[in-house]
């Protein structure tokens, strides 16, 4: 890990100590240590005289530190965890007084105890939190005897009851991470409580204190202060004791940590907290192998050089990975397809003896890769695990440009590496429906390989593409295949929801870009396993619906066979027809709104939506002869959804023309607070050549309520008509699509028009 930050530590310590003296100086009358020179210690601030110091031995106290001060570790906005421990003294509340009081008065914030030996050791026993804090709980001042007598019962304690207290810890760290996520992949994460947090690095140093794995090693040592370092750095900019890094923080945090920016402070972090969890997921499988007794004897084999042994994966003998390059991927690919982790002694081996892999690859190297990915969720970890120790990076040098690349997108799970290998192991499910299933598995794990560099990642991914699939050995034919696979990755998902699928423009031009079945059945594949990957803001069955449609209508233009026709109403939408003036359907999180054909229907049931405060999540407005349909997908703000009655009642208001929403609306717009972090400005585009029948106008723009309403009144303003629309929402995102005519029906040719369109549609969204 690069120590490109600045280091705090030092000024950690320094706190710390400071801390330490002033405390020492309050205790110093009641512990047994001489009072300091010039006289008796001062009265109390109540004027009241202090408590008498009691001789060494009974009576005496000691003030232990747990937590950040008691691990040295005090950033600024730390507060402090004490304890006063004492032998029966009667006056011990007193002295607690004299000692939490002047805290308290210098306004930081104190978490206290007041306890015996024993009282300690059997609170201990039953909380969790207060065992972690005196097993690294560390002597400030007093009677040192009673420090080391709390310190050693509780340890003897923790060891005698390893097997329930671990649980316990396994437990509370599972309750966390399932409540904060992992830090690695997170937008704003909490550095402290979020999986591979601090809170991790101490659960493992607890762990260790039990004598059932080792103490984090130097890497891990490393990335914890760096996560301390970013924590303290967050205390000077917000001058609080925060643990969360927000968006709006991040900048400068990166300045305080003498960072470059923002993204190298996330892709640093990300690293770390990887580290951690890495680190602390052996630790468990540690604690596993200790507890549950004898492993079980012998060797299975596995693959040629590989087999099982006490449930890892480990070298067999006589196997040498300095004369066998292949060794580290065959290893790995009989890990995933049993479902075991690779031992750490045979990762460290691997990755400090293999050979260079020789360039191109053999066809056994590339065959093991495959079988690595074809391996499914289980090659996950097992990447993670050659990852961790540099294994990756060495056989595909480009990997180094993505790796622990934050995305910084709300829609995306994961950082750009582990979005690939996820997406390389979902795509494991479709190789049985592509004809190539080597090429899927190798396209979805260099999909965006592209974002590591300036630029369109799809077109420099293309081009990244052909270096490695010339590197791993496939032929130039299927080099090509997985170049054009990488290039337009993510065209079926944006054309299909995106333009109008009955528009024969689309196909054409879908149809030109893939140009094999082949392609088409890879790009179809990869679709799916790229939008699970990348989350649920970025797949859904409405999505799903619309490439499937796409890929029917392609594989036809491919094949040469005539274009299905324009799909007619379903039997529920005709049934909602019949109802003449137009009626509507409200089913969970789906409204379905069918009415006669007029200017300005989707935009006007798009305000009432927003009304009920629902959100727009995907629309899709289509013409049936005199007819149109609009679906919505919506989701409510917060809370509980709107009634589905009131709702449907003030559709049929607004098809009746006797609902003012533009009112309604406003008074929302007044009530809702700004965007607490900048947003990019919205962008609007009147895009060429997508259509001979329309003019497309795509916008995006920073969601918010009433958006779809606000185009779509400024369209009807500019006297147009919206034929067919496509409307997305990605986290925070919109990107909307409009197919729009004049009032005879034509697409909008003036480019001097076309020009006013756009800026009337932006003006609409200031």
């Amino acid at each position: 890990m690069r120590r490109d930050a600045r280091s705090y530590a030092a000024a950690r310590r320094e706190r710390a100590a400071d801390v330490d003296r002033w405390l020492r100086d309050l205790v110093r009358p009641y512990g047994g240590q001489p009072a300091p020179p010039g006289g008796p210690p001062p009265a109390h601030a109540d004027g009241r005289a202090p408590a008498e110091a009691a001789p060494p031995g009974e009576g005496a106290v000691a003030l232990v530190a747990v937590g950040s001060l008691g691990r040295g570790e005090l950033a600024p906005g730390s507060d402090l965890d004490l304890v006063l421990l004492h032998r029966g003294r009667d006056d011990v509340a007193e002295i607690a007084d004299r000692i939490w009081y002047p805290v308290w008065d210098a306004g930081i914030g104190l978490d206290h105890s007041v306890r015996t030996v024993d009282e300690a050791v059997k609170v201990a026993g039953e909380d969790l939190k207060a065992a972690l804090g005196l097993i690294s709980a560390r002597h400030v001042a007093g009677d040192p005897e009673l420090t080391r007598a709390a310190r050693e019962a509780v340890l003897a304690s923790w060891r005698a009851d390893a097997r329930r207290r671990l649980a316990e810890l396994r437990e509370a760290g599972a309750r966390r991470a399932e409540a904060g996520g992992e830090l690695a992949f997170l937008l704003e994460p909490d550095l402290k409580d979020a999986r591979g947090g601090l809170r991790d690095v101490q659960a493992m140093r607890a762990i260790a204190a039990a004598w059932v794995a080792s103490a984090p090693g130097p890497r891990v040592r490393e990335a914890y202060e760096l996560l301390l370092d970013v924590r303290h750095a967050l205390h000077l900019v917000t001058g609080r004791g925060s643990d969360r890094l927000v968006l709006q923080e991040q900048d400068a945090v990166a300045a305080a940590l003498g960072l470059l920016d923002a993204e190298q402070l996330m892709r640093m972090l990300a690293e770390a907290g990887r580290t951690v969890t890495h680190a602390l997921d052996g630790a468990w499988r540690s604690v596993d192998r200790l507890l549950s007794g004898p492993a079980p004897r012998g060797r299975r084999p596995l693959a040629d050089g590989v087999v099982e042994h006490g449930g890892e994966v480990v070298l067999a003998r006589g196997a040498d990975p300095r004369k066998d390059p292949v060794l580290v991927l065959r290893a790995a690919a009989a890990a995933a397809g049993a479902g075991l982790p690779l031992a750490p002694a045979t990762v460290s081996v691997l990755a400090s003896r293999s050979a260079p892999m020789p360039i191109p690859w053999p066809d056994a190297a590339r065959d093991a890769l495959v079988a690595l990915l074809g391996a499914g969720r289980a090659a996950v970890p097992v990447w993670e695990e050659l990852d961790q120790a540099g294994i990756i990076v060495t056989l595909l040098p480009d990997w180094e440009r993505v790796r622990h690349r934050p995305q910084r997108n709300p829609v995306h799970r994961f950082t750009v590496d582990r979005h690939l290998i996820e997406t390389a192991a979902g795509a494991a499910a479709f190789t049985r429906e592509v004809s190539r299933p080597d090429l899927l598995l190798i396209a979805a794990l260099l999909h965006d390989v592209g974002k590591g560099w300036p630029g369109d990642h799809s077109v420099s991914g293309e081009a990244i593409a052909r270096d490695i699939g010339a590197r791993i050995g496939l032929p130039p034919a299927d080099v090509e295949v997985l170049a054009t696979a990488v290039r337009h990755h993510l065209l079926l998902p944006e054309a299909a929801t995106r333009r109008d699928l009955d528009d024969p423009v689309t196909i054409s031009t879908v149809a030109r870009a893939v140009g094999t079945r082949e392609v088409l059945e890879l790009l179809a594949a990869l679709a799916v396993a790229d939008g699970h990957a990348t989350g649920p803001a970025a797949w859904n069955t409405w999505k799903a619906g619309l490439v499937n449609d796409l890929v029917r209508r392609v594989r036809a233009a491919l094949a040469g066979t005539p274009p299905p026709p324009a799909p007619a109403l379903s039997e529920a939408q005709a049934a909602l027809a019949r109802h003449g003036g137009g009626a509507v359907r409200v089913a969970g999180q789906s409204v379905t709104v069918v009415a006669p054909d007029r200017p300005g229907l989707l935009w006007r049931a798009a305000g009432v939506m927003a009304s009920h405060r629902l959100v727009v999540r995907a629309a899709t407005a289509a013409s049936a002869g005199s007819t149109a349909v609009i679906e919505f997908s919506v989701v409510p703000e917060y809370g509980s959804p709107p009634d589905p009655a009131n709702l449907e009642a003030d559709l049929r208001l607004v098809l009746a023309g006797r609902l003012d929403i533009e009112q309604r609306l406003a008074r929302r717009a007044r009530a809702m607070r700004a965007p607490r972090v900048p947003v990019a400005p919205p962008r609007v585009t009147v895009l060429d050549d997508a259509s001979h029948t329309a003019t497309v106008v795509e916008v995006r723009a920073h969601d918010r309520p009433g958006l779809l309403w606000r185009v779509g009144r400024a369209l009807g303003e500019c006297g147009l008509d919206v034929r067919a629309a496509r409307v997305e929402t990605l986290g925070a995102e919109a990107v909307d699509v409009f197919y729009v005519v004049d009032r005879a029906g034509e697409p909008v040719e003036d480019p001097g028009r076309r020009d006013e369109v756009r800026k009337q549609v932006l003006a609409a969204l200031k």
